[in-house]
């Protein structure tokens, strides 16, 4: 199938899905960044142990991009144990915050206005950001109409002929 045939069903299937559902609001976060660390925390792990962590850096007060840059990377890791791998993840996060700190003094904002493509590039450029963590930045803390895919729309593409199993994720 072609790709603008592709790009058809794919709007097709949005539409009647929004028609059917209505729009899901389903990423949960207070923030824009809280967004953005759920994103990174959710790698290899369940939702549930993320807002776990999630919470326990709410009621630490750290869930601010200048609190968390400034927390130790093992106190961090303590924190957000619940989300496992947590040693890899504080690293990942910090990592975040490092290029968020350089590049836009730890302002979201100016990071989001960014031109997508070139937010998305520099995203990826982060290591421990790979392209399913990079669009839902872009997504759901961005409101960029950025196509996120996941085991799950994996599943519904190859169902409806739309992907084969083992595409690559671009």
């Amino acid at each position: 199938m072609a790709a603008p045939e592709v790009a058809a069903r794919l709007r097709a299937l949005y539409r009647a899905m929004e028609r059917a559902l209505g729009p899901q609001r389903w990423w949960p976060g207070r923030t824009r960044f809280e967004i953005i660390v759920g994103a990174i925390l959710t790698q290899n792990t369940s939702w549930r142990n993320v807002a776990r962590a999630i919470e326990r850096l709410r009621e630490a007060r750290f869930l601010t991009p200048a609190r968390l840059a400034v927390l130790p990377q093992s106190e961090l890791a303590e924190i957000i144990r619940p989300a496992g791998y947590y040693n890899i993840k504080a690293d990942r996060l910090k990592r975040f915050l490092g290029y968020l700190q350089g590049r836009y003094g730890l302002s979201l904002p100016r990071m989001l206005a960014r031109r997508p493509s070139r937010l998305r590039q520099e995203l990826l450029g982060v290591r421990g950001i790979g392209p399913e963590t990079a669009d839902s930045i872009l997504l759901y803390a961005g409101g960029v109409p950025s196509f996120v895919v996941d085991a799950y729309t994996r599943r519904i593409l190859g169902r409806h002929g739309l992907s084969h199993p083992g595409a690559p994720y671009d």
